[in-house]
């Protein structure tokens, strides 16, 4: 069956006040400046790709001392129009989460839950039609697996993060499809994973698209999915023919400014599902 897209909608936060004065994970370092209008430019490349495609962006306004909240991705999870919101194990951005909240609030949102353990949203919650995936080793609180699974009502399988450089699960692993007929699609690379949960996703996915060391390290995995776009960083080349032999379109995006903080497409994207 051919492949198709479905409209999405996005939420986003401009790099406005994006800088790197600290390190909270291996790719961040300080001495390294950030171009601060050119990671506007290549931010809104991303905002304005999604729109040409169909999607709707809504956008966060970004808050001065807050230079990660660009990162929208780890701000909540959003399924069936419920919210779980974030709470971040570093304090740097811990008051990224109220801002979230807040916003959920104001646009309508009324089913929301301030969590009691650490997750980053996103970041460690990839969304399938069946179940959550979670991410934890590095950030997540194991303990949030079984609060989201409470909240949301489905199946939380834990996926155990060995290599600091994913230390949230959007930086090892994408949903690609997700059309509830049980082809869910993924891409990963193993290597990130422990021994078990390599295991678990070779159980859960046999057919999932496995990613090499040098996409993997271009953040390769950090991408968008629509059922047909991909869209994903630039550098991950070995990344387009697998996919196109899959039936996906994949779409070429420069991050480069922002993958000094760590992150690229996907965490740039929250989804906000129903």
């Amino acid at each position: 069956m051919p492949r198709r897209a479905t409209p999405r909608r996005y939420l986003m936060c401009s790099p406005a006040h994006f800088k790197v004065t600290y390190s909270i994970n291996p790719w961040m370092d300080p001495s390294k400046p950030v171009d601060v209008p050119l990671a506007i430019a290549q931010w809104e490349d991303l905002r304005d790709r999604y729109r040409s495609l169909g999607h709707t962006v809504e956008e966060l306004v970004p808050r001065p001392g807050l230079p990660d909240m660009v990162f929208a991705a780890n701000g909540a999870t959003v399924i069936g129009g419920r919210v779980l919101g974030a709470r971040f194990a570093h304090p740097e951005r811990g008051p990224e989460a109220v801002a979230h909240l807040e916003w959920f609030r104001e646009h309508g949102f009324t089913d929301l839950l301030e969590p009691t353990h650490v997750n980053e949203g996103e970041g460690d919650f990839a969304v399938t039609s069946s179940y959550v995936l979670a991410g934890r080793g590095f950030r997540a609180s194991p303990l949030s697996h079984g609060e989201a699974q409470e909240f949301f009502g489905r199946p939380v399988i834990g996926l155990d993060l060995v290599d600091p450089r994913y230390y949230h699960l959007d930086t090892a692993l994408a949903v690609l499809g997700d059309t509830g007929d049980a082809t869910d699609d993924v891409m990963y690379y193993p290597p990130a994973f422990s021994p078990g949960s390599q295991a678990v996703l070779r159980r859960l996915f046999p057919d999932a698209l496995i990613a090499e060391e040098p996409d993997a390290v271009a953040l390769g995995l950090n991408a968008v999915s629509d059922g047909l776009h991909v869209l994903l960083p630039q550098g991950a080349v070995g990344l387009f023919a697998p996919l196109r032999e899959r039936g996906y379109e994949p779409v070429a995006m420069d991050l480069s400014e922002l993958l000094k903080g760590g992150g690229s497409v996907k965490c740039c994207t929250q989804e906000l599902r129903g």
